[in-house]
């Protein structure tokens, strides 16, 4: 049941009025179209082919195509926890939207052009370094806008859609949007990425342009002003402020733990088209538009699962099945890398399985926003964030692993964490269904004075004062006064 809001504060209101209504289901339809053209930005860049397939047409070794998670998940992770509070205290956030979405587009079309004019199906060996040293640096600003756009649309969700909705949106979103770009790689790609001949200014090109509608849909979100105050802090008191919110709350540092152990599998993203393209299995260009397409159809398919799952039964049953799932890739690339007459046909399969990451994250950020009361959903979500770059830390030693004793030891070890990963969903609460546990809204959490959220167990969660800040804890409080 909804608390009552309080008109006097915008913080008191677990959901805005505009996530109910006419106003709720036109920007229900507005984030849907959004989500769907940047994915169809997206599949032509995708991170576990494509990306890595361009740093190894420039003849770049293994520990720099290790280095593309790490600047993927620290630009994600970083710079959500630099600008948490801007996101908070801007009025409206789809303009922060709109203009990471553009920065990514201008981000593509600098890519394009390079690829154009610098000669870069035709450079040297020093010209490919050089080329590769530029990549870098344009692929690192992509993911810091990224992480802008992520925090921001996740805000957005917080803000504008009621939690029962967000499953049907991740489904529809991902399910709708893997379609149109699955069509649109398949008619593409073909053409641009032929054996012995990889034209990719056409690929950057084509993601610009479709990151650049999506930014311009944001401006049709109805959005109402926000009025919430939080002041400055240095970037060492957010990192502080982050420990804190972890440290501060049990079930968040064990939603963190699983988080950190999930995202250890993507340090392997760039190396299965690298597996695939070796020696071993002898795969070429001409796989890479079927594996594009692979991943996106799992993510289609993991959506038609995950979506109304988490609506019917909660956020975190959906992070079990899917974990489970996602730490059975490594192991599948292994086994089909040694069984050369499957491989050929059936490789695609770990790009299926790899295609559940974006619906694993975006569960991860859906369960966040459940037990984080709303006024702090921009620290939840960036403490979040901070967490998932930690593992990718260690992707370029990941990649001079895999040159120096190859892939089989590699990829087993890193199964082994996400499955612990997996064993940790166990202990995290139901914030929907468990009675006695997670954030309830309830007519007492204004009466004490923290809003219209308050943890029900005291021990291991937090509680918060009228301000937004960490409370001291209070042991006194018992399940049964907030019965």
């Amino acid at each position: 049941m909804h608390a009552p809001q309080n008109p006097k504060s915008t913080d008191d209101a677990p959901e805005s009025d505009e996530s109910n209504g006419v106003a709720g289901r036109y920007n229900f339809v507005v984030l849907i179209v959004y989500q769907v053209v940047l994915r169809i930005g997206w599949i032509f860049k995708t991170e576990s082919v494509i990306m890595p397939a361009v740093l190894d047409s420039l003849g770049g070794p293994g520990w720099l195509r290790g280095c593309l998670p790490m600047l993927n998940r620290f630009g994600q992770s970083v710079t959500p926890l630099l600008i948490a509070r801007q996101v908070k205290i801007a009025p409206r956030k789809k303009w922060v939207q709109f203009l990471s979405s553009a920065v990514m587009s201008v981000v593509f079309g600098t890519l394009a052009a390079i690829w154009h004019f610098g000669g870069a199906r035709r450079a040297d060996e020093s010209q490919a370094v050089v080329l590769a040293a530029m990549f870098l640096l344009l692929y690192a600003i992509f993911f810091m806008a990224n992480g802008a756009n992520q925090l921001s649309l996740n805000t957005l969700l917080g803000k504008l859609i009621v939690p029962t909705s967000r499953g049907r949106m991740m489904l529809l979103a991902n399910v709708l949007g893997s379609i149109f770009a699955v069509s649109a790689a398949a008619v593409f790609l073909p053409r641009w990425l032929a054996p012995g001949l990889a034209d990719f200014r056409w690929v950057f090109g084509t993601s610009a342009l479709f990151f650049a509608l999506a930014a311009v849909s944001t401006i049709l979100l109805r959005e109402p002003g926000d009025n919430y105050e939080q002041p400055r802090s240095p970037v060492r008191e957010k990192i502080r402020d982050a420990y804190n919110t972890l440290a501060a709350d049990a079930n968040f540092r064990r939603l963190a733990l699983v988080a950190v152990l999930f995202d250890s599998s993507v340090m392997l993203f760039p190396h299965y088209q690298a597996l695939a393209r070796s020696e071993r299995v002898q795969l070429d260009m001409t796989n890479m538009m079927q594996w594009v397409v692979a991943q996106n159809i799992g993510t289609a398919l993991f959506s038609l699962l995950g979506g109304p799952l988490a609506d019917r039964m909660g956020n975190r049953m959906v992070l079990r099945v899917l974990v489970l799932a996602i730490c059975c890739a490594p192991g599948l690339a292994i086994a089909l890398s040694h069984a050369q007459s499957l491989s050929s046909h059936w490789f695609l399969l770990v790009f299926v399985l790899v295609g559940m990451t974006p619906v694993v994250i975006r569960t991860l950020q859906h369960y966040t926003l459940e037990v984080a009361p709303p006024s702090e959903h921009p620290r939840y979500l960036s403490s979040l964030s901070l967490c998932l770059v930690l593992p990718i830390l260690l992707s370029p030693l990941v990649g001079k692993l895999i040159d120096r004793v190859g892939f089989d030891p590699v990829f087993l070890g890193i199964a082994a964490l996400v499955l612990v990963g997996w064993l940790t969903t166990f202990r995290l609460d139901e914030p929907r269904h468990a009675h006695g546990a997670g954030w309830r809204r309830g007519r007492y959490a204004g009466r004490i004075g923290v809003g219209n959220w308050l943890p029900i167990k005291a021990a291991g969660r937090p509680r918060y004062n009228e301000t937004g800040g960490l409370a001291p804890f209070r042991s006194d409080i018992r399940d049964e006064e907030f019965a």
